[in-house]
């Protein structure tokens, strides 16, 4: 009898024990949104303690949804940089880290910043991870505080 209680006191432990080193290697993921100066970005930032591996990101824009941001922007392609991950190409951001899905350094910070600003304004970002246990995750943003200045000049007037 102290037997079977000894055998399903080590499982418990075991079980116990698995759960924690799960929940120790965790990633914590967040959607980062800059605009300051010219330097505009999107990224991707692991706050957690364990590797994000993500599987796919999704850009939604007037109810369609698009794998790509480019498909999403009518920018000139060499004004800013992009990444694209999707089931051949995925991505893994360590602990502390982050993966920029868009980013741009504006020279004139007039009009061109409103048009990038504009455009950002109408996506949302939706990525898909998971961990090395396979635990799956999802993450939403809607980059809708990029009209934070069109929001307020409409304001004003």
């Amino acid at each position: 009898m102290i037997s079977w209680l000894a055998w399903f006191a080590l499982l418990y432990q075991v079980y116990l024990q698995r759960t924690h080193n799960e929940k120790s290697v965790k990633p914590l993921g967040q959607i980062d949104l800059e605009d300051r100066q010219g330097y505009i970005y999107v990224r991707v930032t692991n706050n957690g303690l364990g590797p994000m591996i993500i599987d796919q990101l999704f850009f939604v824009k007037e109810g369609k949804t698009y794998t790509a941001i480019e498909d999403c922007l009518d920018l000139y392609p060499r004004s800013y940089t992009r990444i694209s991950v999707n089931k051949s190409v995925r991505k893994v951001i360590l602990p502390n880290s982050h993966l920029i899905i868009f980013e741009t350094r504006l020279e004139k910070s007039g009009e061109d910043a409103h048009r990038v600003r504009q455009q950002l304004s109408s996506i949302g970002l939706q990525v898909a991870f998971r961990d090395i246990y396979d635990n799956k995750s999802t993450i939403k943003r809607e980059l809708q505080w990029f009209s934070r200045y069109s929001l307020a000049n409409a304001v004003e007037r």
